[in-house]
């Protein structure tokens, strides 16, 4: 097998070349605790300090309220329980498309006494913030909604809720795990109080990643231990991977525009090109208000999985729905939240694509996925369709 194409981005990226180059002197030359106060540790300190420094311009905010943590389900975890419990027990707000660090998070304070409002999508992912307002309680402690649907690549109306939260005085976190590096973002237009972004999905590494925290949020730690990030996340920091992280932000910021142009003329090359060729076969989420390189694409009467094993047969790396559930049978929460009867919802396949990603990529793939489709359901039993 001579030919690999990788178009799995939303669940990893490969690091940026300039990424590592930056991270290889922590690994040996600048290895300190970034908390001791002698040289050694100044030097690991002056690392985290350029990475969060980089974060917060491309945020626009103060350094000062950027936390470091270990990854992006740490980050929701740490800003939905955060939030939850610096206010008591009271009212949560979320979505049923969230990622399942949020919505298991959700669950567990649910479990501990606290009020669930999990919120509807439409068929095409997205949350009506008129619902969002009609849910907000005098004891509502929070809103979590996702920038971006991992899965469908959705873009919600973020904006809006934002407004709405700020109209009733609730804090709103979002998740842009997804979106963090690959479109623009501004915290204060969009009203955004706390939010999770994470490097491996930027072209940085892996175990690092963080939240912003708007000055003057009320939020509880949920790790215990010494008065590291300001007492807001305590532990030793990943000093290698969080440099990493704020230079995969700098590279974004210089390069993610074009990309997200290129991307965007690259899904829709491989959308068109399987809809032309393949019978029976339809694209998930908002056909503009989505990701820029994420296509999800449903097969009718095929199980997903075995698209993505004859695919992975010619090189090719998709997704079947979302990676972080990847061997469970059932069908995806966010089709099942959109309303997407089974016989759709169990052929569904997420390409997502990223900076390696060529045209001719994209017309190998549609070379492989008609023939592989076809006799997929060729062999599949008399009257299953």
């Amino acid at each position: 097998m001579s030919r690999r194409v990788y178009l799995d981005h939303n669940a990893s990226t490969p690091v940026h070349p300039e990424v590592l180059a930056e991270m290889l002197p922590y690994f040996s030359d600048v290895y300190g605790n970034p908390s001791s106060i002698h040289g050694f540790g100044r030097e690991a300190r002056e690392g985290l300090d350029l990475a969060r420094e980089r974060v917060a311009r491309f945020l626009k905010v103060s350094s000062q309220e950027i936390v470091f943590t270990s990854g992006g389900t740490e980050s929701d975890n740490f800003a939905v329980k955060g939030l939850a419990l610096a206010k008591g027990k009271g009212h949560l707000i979320t979505s049923q498309v969230e990622h399942h660090a949020v919505l298991r998070a959700c669950r567990a304070l649910e479990a501990q006494g606290f009020d669930l409002t999990c919120m509807g999508v439409d068929e095409l992912g997205m949350v009506d913030p008129d619902e969002v307002r009609r849910a907000i309680r005098p004891d509502t402690l929070a809103i979590s909604i996702m920038h971006a649907n991992s899965e469908v690549g959705t873009l919600q109306p973020i904006e809006a809720i934002g407004r709405i939260a700020r109209e009733h005085g609730v804090p709103f976190h979002v998740d842009a795990v997804q979106t963090f590096g690959k479109l623009p973002l501004d915290v204060e237009t969009l009203g955004i109080d706390v939010l999770s972004f994470s490097a491996h999905k930027i072209y940085g590494p892996k175990g690092a990643a963080g939240l912003y925290i708007r000055k003057g949020t009320k939020m509880v730690a949920v790790q215990h231990g010494g008065e590291h990030e300001r007492r807001r996340r305590a532990g030793t920091e990943n000093v290698a991977g969080i440099v990493g992280l704020g230079k995969a932000v700098e590279v974004r910021a210089r390069d993610m525009a074009a990309e997200a142009e290129r991307l965007t003329v690259l899904r829709d090359r491989l959308w068109h090109g399987i809809r032309e060729r393949v019978p029976d076969v339809r694209l998930s989420g908002h056909p503009v208000r989505r990701l820029p390189g994420t296509a999800s694409l449903l097969f009718r009467h095929v199980e997903s999985e075995s698209i993505v094993l004859g695919l992975d047969l010619k090189g090719i790396g998709v997704s079947a729905g979302s990676a972080c559930t990847s061997g469970n049978v059932e069908p995806s929460h966010v089709l099942v939240a959109m309303g997407v009867s089974l016989d759709w919802a169990m052929g569904a396949v997420r390409c997502s694509l990223g900076c390696s990603t060529s045209a001719d990529d994209i017309d190998y793939v549609v070379e492989c996925v008609e023939p592989l489709v076809r006799k997929l359901r060729q062999a599949m039993p008399v009257g299953a369709a």
